[in-house]
């Protein structure tokens, strides 16, 4: 089995542009950045201004990419620069890929059309099927597939080994990581690159999130003290890619190495009280046995949809009565990024690790609470909001035999 690190961190949130400013915002403690009004009574957390030249050079790449896309091709060459490959020919073309989309963007303004003249429309079904034929094409993903994020990040950087997309909200960045790390363990690839991308300033997304009883309305509030208001998430705009090498293949093109990665597991349950516990009960047993004695950073996923996050939250107090881990919340300061939120914390962590640091707690009165020293080792959590639990091991790189 080869060991799997990390090599390169490509992030973007409504924080910061870049992995590095992103974290150092975030140990200062800098406050969240919130739109209230775009889609209002929803709060997001909007994009930064983007120079998206700096690494998607041809205006035209720019022009046939919908913002998800854009941001998440920016992403990712924000980790092939972060990890020395970027321009780098002969790596990019054996560097393979697993991206996590969920589907394209509609085109908004061609469905409120049809809404409004629908109704007016003296033959309903005649209409629908004259802008089916000659308007609806492209709000139907067939100019806006899940999959041309991959292709989007293959023709603007070179990226050409193999090429899969998973779709499925919070799993399918869990299980897209998980894939990537099986291949790499494996031997049967030296580096691959993984990540998602989720615009939070996507009116359709808040439709039906919104229709789900999933959205926090109204006030911003913290993660874990959303559930007097009855919970649910502030969506966070967020590209974020990871690069990961076998540690042979990084030592050998003297790669600069973040972290080291370990077990990551995910599984799914049917959602009735305690079920998700039990699943996360049974991951943090598998990943206990990969623990050094010391403690343990705990970057949550968490939604701040209900009851899933109560449930989180109590399973955190269980693990943390056994043992010292120092729970952060991410959400809190980024909002939720969908498929992009476990490759966004996996990145933070081995950041943080790199960096020899940790984050200061996101809420007070809370499972959070103050370091007494920074971590060695930073477990990442995802429950989803409406299916998925998994967790990944991130460990400081401590060198060793390659």
């Amino acid at each position: 089995m080869h060991e799997v690190v990390i090599t390169g961190v490509g992030l973007v949130s409504s924080l910061a542009e870049g992995a590095d400013a992103n974290y150092a915002l975030l140990r200062e403690g800098a406050a969240p950045v919130y739109d209230r009004d775009a889609l209002a009574p929803f709060p997001i957390h909007p994009l930064p201004a983007l120079d998206y030249g700096k690494l998607i050079p041809k205006k035209s790449d720019q022009r046939q990419m919908e913002p998800w896309q854009r941001l998440g091709v920016y992403a990712a060459g924000l980790a092939l620069q972060d990890g020395g490959v970027l321009g780098d020919v002969g790596v990019l073309s054996r560097t393979h890929m697993i991206v996590a989309a969920g589907g394209g963007e509609r085109d908004i303004a061609v469905d409120e059309a049809i809404m409004t003249g629908v109704r007016a429309a003296n033959d309903r079904g005649a209409y629908l099927n004259e802008q089916l034929s000659n308007n609806l094409r492209p709000t139907l993903f067939l100019a806006q597939l899940s999959n041309l994020l991959a292709g989007n990040i293959s023709i603007v950087h070179g990226v050409t080994g193999s090429s899969r997309t998973f779709m499925g909200e919070e799993p399918a960045g869990l299980d897209a990581l998980a894939t990537m790390v099986a291949r790499i363990r494996a031997g049967d690839v030296d580096i691959g690159l993984v990540g998602a991308a989720y615009s939070a300033a996507r009116p359709d997304m808040s439709l039906l999130f919104g229709f789900a009883g999933s959205l926090l309305s109204g006030e911003p509030a913290g993660v874990w003290s959303r559930a007097a208001r009855g919970g649910g998430m502030i969506l966070g705009s967020i590209g974020a890619f990871l690069l990961l090498e076998s540690r042979a293949h990084a030592l050998a093109r003297g790669a600069r190495i973040a972290s080291v990665v370990g077990p990551v597991l995910s599984d799914r349950s049917n959602r009735q009280p305690g079920a998700a516990a039990g699943n996360a009960r049974r991951q943090w047993s598998t990943i206990e046995g990969s623990l050094a004695p010391g403690p343990v950073g705990l970057l949550s996923g968490a939604t701040g949809v209900e009851p899933i996050t109560a449930e989180e939250r109590a399973f955190l107090a269980e693990v943390g009565a056994r043992r010292d881990i120092y729970v952060r919340a991410t959400g809190a300061r980024i909002g939720h990024g969908m498929e992009a939120a476990v490759p966004a914390n996996v990145g933070l962590a081995a950041l943080a690790l790199r960096e020899g640091g940790y984050l200061p707690p996101f809420e007070s009165g809370t499972v959070e609470r103050e370091a007494a020293e920074p971590p060695s080792q930073i477990v990442v959590t995802s429950f989803g909001h409406w299916r998925g639990e998994g967790m990944v091991l991130i460990q400081r790189e401590r060198g060793g035999r390659a």
